[in-house]
């Protein structure tokens, strides 16, 4: 196929909303709503859970030693014993960046395409069956997936890339305190493994956002309703889902005007990967990145008191590299 063909037909493709690189693993992604009804009224909290066994060593690398974002990427996941501890062959495993905003890499609103491009070519060294990259937008999705630069990055690595239609919705009844019922994007629940790729940034109602916030690109609807009691929804979300992994992106970081920036002079090269276990304590680690302390972003607190992690990022096993 000539190049110009095929960038035409990626090009239609992404305007209706296909799934690029599709497969029976991608449908199923797309149509199985993952067991999870809205027919009971009370009950516990629902929790879909990708973990894996927490084992010996560190839970949280902070990688410093390159410029490199694939470098720091992949030195990050090796310091907590490589891809291979969290992926297993013929896993689907969904990779979620930050992919809400109409901007490029410089304005560091989006997760910086090499590092997720590297956590997708590790995902299929470890023996991943398909890798899934996707987000529900904020943006126009076509704009954001593209000129992000992960469209190109994820694609061209043999990823499965997502875009958000409202026929990937599903109601599900989540029990939080403010998520109850919502529509979910099944692709991000109906994989084998997840892993969340966030961008640390600034945020204008939440002080930080990384990996914690960073599900918010699960849910469909009006999601700006949520705004009103912003802290606690982040909580419902951090305790519904429970990655395999996550690998906050500190390379290029917005420290003011987020979440959505668009002024260069906002965002700092800072040269980091922080790969973890513990999605509280990198969140935490991320606020001081910003010159923010993490007592004064509510949802760690309350992510602190759930029991999702520890707030308190140096009590965590931690090693630098």
């Amino acid at each position: 196929m000539s190049e110009l063909t095929r960038r035409e037909a990626i090009q239609r493709l992404a305007l209706s909303g296909a799934v690029l690189g599709g497969s029976a693993a991608a449908a199923k992604l797309l149509y199985d709503p993952g067991g999870f009804g809205v027919e009971a009224k009370v009950g516990e909290r629902q929790v879909r859970d990708f973990q894996i066994a927490q084992g010996q060593g560190p839970r949280m690398a902070i990688a410093k030693s390159s410029k490199d974002p694939a470098e720091l990427t992949r030195k990050a996941i090796e310091a907590l014993g490589g891809m291979k501890r969290f992926i297993s062959n013929g896993d689907v495993v969904a990779v979620k960046p930050n992919i809400g905003w109409d901007r490029m890499p410089i304005h560091a609103a989006n997760t910086n395409p090499k590092v997720v491009a590297e956590v997708v070519r590790l995902a299929f060294e470890a023996g991943a069956k398909t890798v899934v990259v996707t987000d529900a937008s904020c943006n126009e999705p076509n704009r954001c997936f593209q000129r992000s630069g992960i469209w190109r990055a994820a694609y061209a690595l043999g990823a499965t890339i997502i875009l958000p239609a409202e026929h990937r919705f599903r109601e599900i009844r989540m029990r939080g305190d403010v998520l109850d019922q919502w529509p979910v994007f099944t692709p991000l629940v109906n994989a084998d493994k997840v892993i969340n790729v966030p961008v640390a940034k600034h945020h204008n109602l939440s002080k930080f956002t990384a990996a914690m916030k960073n599900w918010y690109g699960l849910l469909g609807g009006r999601r700006n309703r949520l705004h009103q009691n912003i802290d606690v929804s982040i909580a419902d979300l951090a305790t519904f889902m429970r990655p395999t992994l996550t690998v906050m992106d500190a390379t290029r970081v917005l420290l003011r005007n987020g979440p959505q920036g668009g002024n260069i002079d906002d965002a700092k090269d800072m040269h980091q990967v922080v790969a973890t276990l513990d999605e509280v304590a990198v969140d935490a680690y991320g606020t001081e990145l910003i010159g923010e302390k993490p007592e004064n972003v509510k949802y760690l607190a309350l992510g602190h008191e759930r029991g999702l992690g520890n707030m308190n990022w140096r009590e965590v096993s931690h090693v630098e590299v």
